[in-house]
């Protein structure tokens, strides 16, 4: 461990964790592999013509997942920005306040998409499927951690970044990044549980 990490146990160097999550070893096999969040080809990263924000500000694609579906920065700025996943069904929406929250999500839920909505059975059946998939998945897990600065152990529950995903869907933030298509129609929110 660095010196120079926040409290919640993320690096505090401002740019830091974009570079790793497409370069180091051990971080892509976990967050593109595992995790389904590329960051390795940033020329790949380009959004559908007319997927842009309601509100005018800017969507910067960072990364994808293997499907095509875009991991996005809001606004200006840099890893401290919102972001939002548009998928190409049509959905979108706030899923993290910043490149460490996401990375905090990724490592501890990977499957975090199939969440929303589910009951908790429904859930632990996702998660023992992923763990099946991926027989060291904890491993992996503690080596990205480990090379992004991040100390395992201190890693959130899963029940708290599922809560947090949650909140942060129905919150103010997730207006402001409301997102639309090619005709100026808002995509269908990614965690509106009456569309699972």
């Amino acid at each position: 461990m660095n010196g120079s990490e926040a409290s919640d146990g993320v690096p505090a160097r401002p740019g830091a964790l974009l570079p790793l999550l497409g370069t180091d070893a051990a971080v892509v096999a976990f967050f593109a592999g595992v995790a389904d969040l590329d960051a390795t080809n940033l020329a790949d990263c380009l959004l559908e013509d007319g997927v842009r924000l309601a509100s005018g500000a800017r969507l910067e694609q960072f990364a994808r997942a293997g499907s095509g579906d875009a991991f996005c920065f809001v606004g200006e700025g840099g890893e401290e920005r919102p972001v939002v996943y548009v998928s190409l069904d049509g959905e979108a929406g706030l899923f993290a306040l910043g490149l460490p929250e996401l990375v905090r999500l990724c490592l501890v839920a990977p499957w975090w998409r199939d969440a929303p909505g589910r009951t908790a059975g429904e859930l632990q059946r996702i998660v023992d499927e992923y763990r099946e998939d991926v027989p060291d998945l904890d491993q992996r897990r503690d080596r990205a951690a480990q090379a992004l600065g991040i100390d395992p152990v201190g890693l959130p529950s899963e029940a708290t970044v599922l809560a947090r995903l949650l909140e942060l869907s129905r919150g103010p933030v997730a207006e402001a990044c409301l997102v639309v298509g090619h005709g100026g129609e808002p995509l269908d929110p990614l965690f509106d549980v009456a569309h699972r």
